[in-house]
C-alpha cells in the first residue's frame, strides 16, 4: 500500500462551526473515562507546529459505522484536554 493511500485512510470530513466542510487529519486516538476522542488536525497543517490547531472530538461506533461528535459539555472537553495535555507532557519526559 503506498504512503499516500495510507495517508488519506487517516482523513475525514467534519462540519465547522459555521457550517462548512472541514478536511482532517487524524492525528491521535485516545481513551479517556470509558469514551473515546479524536485529535483531528486540518488537512495540510504542520504536525510540528505548536501552533497548530486540534480539534478534540468523541468519536462514536454505532453498528459498525464510526462518527465524529462535538464535545458540548464543557466540563467534560477541560477534563479531556487535561488529560491530553498530561499524556503531551509525558511524552517530553
Amino acid at each position: 500500500m503506498s504512503e499516500e493511500m495510507q495517508q488519506d485512510e487517516n482523513l475525514v470530513e467534519i462540519l465547522s462551526d459555521d457550517g462548512q466542510v472541514l478536511k482532517c487529519q487524524i492525528y491521535d486516538v485516545v481513551d479517556f473515562e470509558e469514551k473515546t476522542y479524536a485529535l483531528l488536525l486540518p488537512y495540510g497543517a504542520d504536525e510540528e507546529d505548536d501552533d497548530s490547531e486540534v480539534i478534540v472530538m468523541e468519536y462514536i461506533e454505532d453498528n459498525e459505522e464510526g462518527y465524529f461528535q462535538n464535545i458540548d459539555d464543557e466540563k467534560e472537553f477541560q477534563k479531556v484536554c487535561e488529560y491530553i495535555q498530561s499524556l503531551s507532557e509525558e511524552e517530553d519526559e
